[in-house]
């Protein structure tokens, strides 16, 4: 799956890509925030990206994500999920 940073602006909701972004790999951006990530909503108006997410640094700063999603997230939240109460 891949990803962008964006920004959020909260108040008229309104979501662009920052700039000078470069798409990532969203596992690899998953990792980076040590999976302390959440789904915001859903995105239409944004190409190819259906979903916002948010993601917080150790430090408790936000970054938002734009997500291409697709079946491979559903399979990373299950292994993740399985991962976490200790089922390999």
């Amino acid at each position: 799956m891949r990803s962008i940073q964006a920004e959020f602006k909260e108040a008229s909701k309104k979501i662009t890509v920052k700039k000078k972004a470069k798409e990532e790999d969203w596992a690899t951006v998953c990792q980076k925030f040590n999976d302390d990530v959440s789904r915001i909503c859903d995105v239409t108006d944004q190409k190819d990206y259906t979903g916002l997410f948010e993601c917080f640094d150790d430090d408790n700063n936000r970054f938002f994500y734009l997500v291409k999603e697709d079946k491979d997230l559903y399979r990373m939240k299950r292994k993740q999920f399985f991962d976490n109460i200790g089922l390999q």
